[in-house]
């Protein structure tokens, strides 16, 4: 599974959140983070971490919406979300497992996974991810407490920062690729 599907759950949030509710947004990204992990398990596959903290993110939410019934503002549940989905890339970097490393062993081959340079580039990548992720989270906090900042400013802040993720995510992992290419030649 790639990272993207790992974000699927914040990508039917914000699509339902506008078009529907909050409510039905966040119940749906909690639909949807239970279904992957569901497929996760019944593969045999590991958890990620990604997916965990998308879990119980959208989980607490649910509950919280349910419970506590607030009155949630576009900027304001977006805020939280993005909030959240920082706190998780954040975590995962503080225990020394970035989250884009698990994604990662899914893709290369096993023999490289102890490497340095395989956990040193995905830090970096996860670092850029949890760099995009407080982006957002800044822009909808803008858009919540200055109001002069509209809210389609947050929307565009937030589709740059994850799209300057993305293209970060696939040119650094190919210059490493390339560098470790390179230099396997050189030195056989």
């Amino acid at each position: 599974m790639n990272i993207l599907l790992g974000l699927a759950p914040f990508i039917v949030f914000f699509v339902l959140m506008r078009l529907v509710s909050p409510l039905a947004g966040l119940v749906a990204a909690f639909a949807v983070a239970v279904l992957l992990g569901v497929q996760q398990w019944r593969r045999g596959l590991q958890i990620k971490i990604l997916e965990i903290g998308t879990l119980l993110l959208f989980g607490a939410l649910v509950l919280y919406t349910l419970i506590a019934a607030p009155h949630w503002s576009v900027a304001t549940v977006r805020l939280v979300v993005d909030s959240g989905l920082f706190a998780i890339g954040l975590a995962s970097l503080l225990i020394g497992i970035p989250f884009t490393l698990q994604y990662a062993r899914e893709q290369v081959p096993r023999e490289y996974w102890d490497s340095p340079l395989f956990f040193i580039t995905n830090q970096r990548i996860t670092g850029a991810w949890t760099a995009a992720f407080a982006v957002m989270a800044a822009a909808d906090a803008a858009a919540e407490y200055v109001e002069a900042i509209p809210v389609w400013i947050d929307i565009a802040v937030t589709v740059a920062a994850f799209v300057t993720a993305l293209w970060f995510t696939r040119w650094y992992s190919a210059l490493v690729r390339r560098r470790a290419e390179t230099a396997a030649a050189s030195s056989g």
